[in-house]
């Protein structure tokens, strides 16, 4: 019944009124920002944008083929809009052109709709809406932003949308056994993560404490953020926050290999899911556990402009280290494999952890060698060992005594239920 009673209603008409609706809302979006300003600035609100919305519907269906009418109707309606923002500059000395080019966009609504697909033509309206309303916001964005923020992001869209699609993907070598593309997409997939890590904390947590501050870091580095807690708690002494800051950041690099498992080889991923979902659990009940044994309160907590782990992610001296270690690891797990054979990357994978470990497990990750599954998941798992077992010592070092009990406690703990997942991929 209702499917035959809409059936009954022209094309034209539902089209008709999709735009009267469409341009009404978006004039009644621009009375609400009519009415919140003192003086008067925009040239239209409701009635006016509906009647632009019209016009446009009407010259278009005047000869939809051609499109004469409806364009010439653009060109005079742009005029008497610059005319507009002329006057509107030298009486008001007021130069913004917002309201302007959503007229013009209101004008286009009938080909929109007449031309493009249903969801098309209500993200268009939605975007309209929601740009308009989140001005201030927009400016409140903008203040965050330092004069490299923009150089940053260029530097990402470079290396990830520009050079990468452009490198061959064919072995280089039979000692370098992957091809430039593969190379490069390790960096693209590393700094991405580490950059979006970065993005969080400098534009959505910007006054962050501790704990939030280990978490974040550890997506970049937790070998890094564990060094630069460790030193800031003596600063802070008796706050175990602190520990349990470094704990949750060994956390987080379970969680960041395993973003890059899934990345580059799901089949290990898969393989690999269980020792990390148990070393997660294990490092997170750790971090609960001490975190409420603190029995001081965080009134001595510090924000993250003081106790941020990293900076710029991409900057070239840290590309150019991963692609070092990178080539460096890819080398030597190819002739230690050929040479000691299975026995050889397992001792290796013990040295690995005093380096960055991103690069030799991504070189297992997209290993040619004939290597069984469980062996690569032995091996992963050994290096994140051996690097918790260096980033203890770390924090014995350099931290303050009084979270050397909890680190060695909660790194001892991880330690072993690493060899003991070890021992069971053997």
């Amino acid at each position: 019944m209702e499917n035959s009673f809409f059936q009954l209603i022209p094309p034209d008409v539902i089209k008709f009124l999709l735009v009267l609706v469409f341009s009404l809302l978006i004039g009644l979006e621009q009375r609400r920002q009519h009415i919140l300003e003192a003086v008067e600035s925009r040239f239209g609100t409701d009635r006016t944008f509906t009647l632009i919305g019209i016009l446009g519907f009407v010259l278009y269906v005047l000869n939809p083929q051609t499109l004469v009418p409806f364009l010439v109707g653009f060109v005079l309606i742009g005029i008497l809009l610059g005319i507009y923002y002329v006057e509107k500059m030298r009486v008001k000395k007021e130069f913004g052109i917002t309201s302007l080019v959503i007229a013009l966009i209101t004008y286009c609504l009938a080909p929109i709709i007449y031309t493009q697909t249903d969801w098309m033509v209500i993200l268009l309206v939605v975007a309209v809406l929601v740009l308009t309303e989140v001005k201030q916001s927009l400016i409140a964005l903008s203040k965050k932003f330092d004069s490299k923020e923009f150089t940053t992001l260029a530097k990402f869209l470079v290396i990830a949308g520009v050079i990468l699609p452009l490198l061959p993907d064919q072995q280089i070598s039979d000692t370098l056994r992957f091809s430039p593309y593969h190379f490069w997409l390790a960096i693209v997939a590393v700094s991405g993560i580490s950059y979006f890590s970065y993005l969080l904390k400098k534009f959505v947590f910007p006054t962050s404490g501790v704990i939030l501050t280990g978490i974040l870091g550890g997506l970049y580095s937790s070998t890094a953020t564990t060094v630069i807690l460790a030193r800031k708690s003596k600063e802070s002494p008796g706050d175990n926050k602190i520990a349990v800051a470094i704990i949750l950041a060994t956390t987080m690099m379970y969680l960041r290999i395993f973003l890059l498992s899934l990345f580059f080889n799901q089949t290990l991923a898969i393989r690999l899911a269980p020792a990390f979902v148990a070393l997660i659990v294990v490092s997170i009940l750790l971090a609960l556990y001490f975190f409420m044994w603190d029995k001081r309160k965080s009134s001595q907590e510090k924000p993250v402009d003081q106790l941020a782990p990293h900076a710029n992610p991409l900057e070239f001296k840290t590309a150019l280290l991963f692609g070092s270690l990178f080539i460096f690891f890819a080398v030597l797990t190819q002739y230690i494999n050929q040479n000691f054979g299975s026995s050889g990357i397992k001792i290796l994978s013990f040295l690995v952890g005093v380096t960055d470990i991103d690069p030799f497990i991504i070189n297992l990750l997209q290993s040619k060698m004939n290597i069984a599954d469980g062996f690569l998941v032995m091996a992963i798992v050994n290096a994140t060992t051996s690097n918790n077992l260096l980033k203890m010592v770390y924090g014995i070092s350099l931290g303050h005594k009084s979270i050397r009990r909890i680190l060695i406690v909660g790194f001892g703990l991880l330690i072993i239920t690493g060899l003991v997942i070890s021992l069971v991929f053997l």
